[in-house]
């Protein structure tokens, strides 16, 4: 088994960007968890499976119609041969995500295929919202990223290419709808590290963690 490194937090706080350089640095596997649920919501949109059909739900979860794979740079999304990684990311279905996320027997059923990415690897690197709570409780060292949300909605203002009024506006759904679901809440995970990247620089925020792994690996 390798090392494990989480990294967890709202939307925009600076997760996917701080784990991907970090697991470039460190020659590590880098894992989007919240691909997983991202991926089955647009595969169920796409599918005309209600997003409250939780039993199907689950059956779709495991269907080979798509799958996911680790890139260096992105875990991609591959629906029916072609990949929709793009698609996947925009804002609603983000909203979509939140809601399947929600069902725990959608969850339990995504949990071992996440879990399966960690093997036969030295290391790993996962960022989503629960990794450090519910997918790799006994992680190596378990950071949680947050922002303020003025910050936040503008960090994802940019990526997508939309106002700030509309991220705004999505990201407290999709906050309020995370930290407020039965199953696995968003939440600072038991022992994590709280980091707060308003006013850091990713250089900055990558630098630190790295230093703060170094150090949990020679303990």
């Amino acid at each position: 088994m390798g090392y494990v490194v989480t990294i967890d937090g709202p939307a925009a706080s600076g997760k996917s960007s701080v784990s991907r350089e970090l697991a470039s640095r460190m020659g590590w596997k880098w894992l989007s968890t919240g691909a997983f649920y991202r991926g089955l919501a647009y595969v169920a949109n796409e599918e005309g499976v209600p997003l409250e059909d939780e039993e199907a739900l689950v059956k779709l979860s495991q269907s080979p119609i798509w799958s996911i794979a680790m890139q260096p740079e992105r875990t991609e999304v591959i629906y029916r041969d072609q990949k929709v990684t793009d698609e996947v990311a925009k804002d609603q279905v983000g909203l979509w995500a939140s809601r399947v996320s929600a069902l725990p027997k959608v969850r339990t059923s995504l949990l071992k295929n996440q879990r399966d990415c960690e093997k036969n690897s030295h290391g790993l690197v996962a960022e989503g919202r629960d990794c450090g709570s519910v997918v790799f409780p006994q992680a190596l060292l378990k950071v949680y990223l947050t922002a303020d949300q003025v910050q936040r909605a503008t960090r994802r203002a940019q990526d997508l290419g939309m106002s700030v009024e509309e991220t705004t506006v999505s990201q407290r759904i999709r906050d309020h709808q995370d930290s407020t679901r039965k199953s696995a809440p968003l939440q600072v995970p038991e022992h994590a590290w709280v980091v707060d990247t308003t006013h850091l620089t990713l250089a900055q925020a990558v630098a630190m963690i790295e230093k703060r792994i170094r150090e949990s690996m020679k303990e």
